[in-house]
């Protein structure tokens, strides 16, 4: 279990100031996502940087603040999930890659890719020889929800945990 960091106040001698979630702490969690009303994503315990772009954008504000043992539960709208920057791309597509019979109208969207590599392709601009394109996630239009626990918070700096003694090889074997 993490121990808290130690914190002196004047006149009131030494007290326990749990460790909270910031900018470049390390994290670890137990989390479910699942598409709101839907589909489970996730479900899972998960160690990551807070604030590295490692994680949803909406789930990290709303860990935010959060110490050792808080849990939550929430909604995180799709621009904050799926939706957002980091899961869309720009692309120029040649003409010929579409379906001859395909209605190319700018923000018509297709779904391109196999199972597990799907990739939403929405129409931005047409021309002659070339469609430019956004590649999104195919749950960039989705709310997701979750359920957290936070298991551990810690300075990233801060020395590992030990190894388990049956995890480190001896002479004898």
């Amino acid at each position: 279990m993490p121990r808290p960091s130690l914190a002196i106040g004047p006149g009131l001698g030494l007290r326990f100031s749990p460790v909270k979630i910031d900018k470049n702490k390390r994290v670890r969690i137990k989390v479910k996502l699942q598409v709101e009303g839907g589909e489970v994503l996730e479900e899972s315990a998960v160690e990551y940087h807070h604030g590295n772009g490692k994680m949803l954008d909406g789930l990290e504000e709303a860990l935010e603040g959060l110490a050792t043992g808080a849990k939550k539960s929430g909604v995180i709208p799709a621009a904050k999930a799926f939706g957002g920057a980091a899961h869309q791309h720009k692309k120029v597509i040649p003409r010929g890659e579409f379906p001859k019979d395909a209605e190319l109208a700018v923000g018509t969207t297709f779904q391109a890719g196999s199972a597990g590599k799907e990739v939403l392709i929405e129409v931005v601009s047409i021309g002659d020889t070339e469609i430019q394109a956004v590649l999104k996630h195919p749950l960039a239009d989705k709310n997701i929800a979750y359920e957290v626990e936070v298991l551990g918070v810690r300075d990233p700096a801060a020395a590992p945990p030990p190894l388990p003694a049956d995890a480190i090889a001896s002479d004898d074997d």
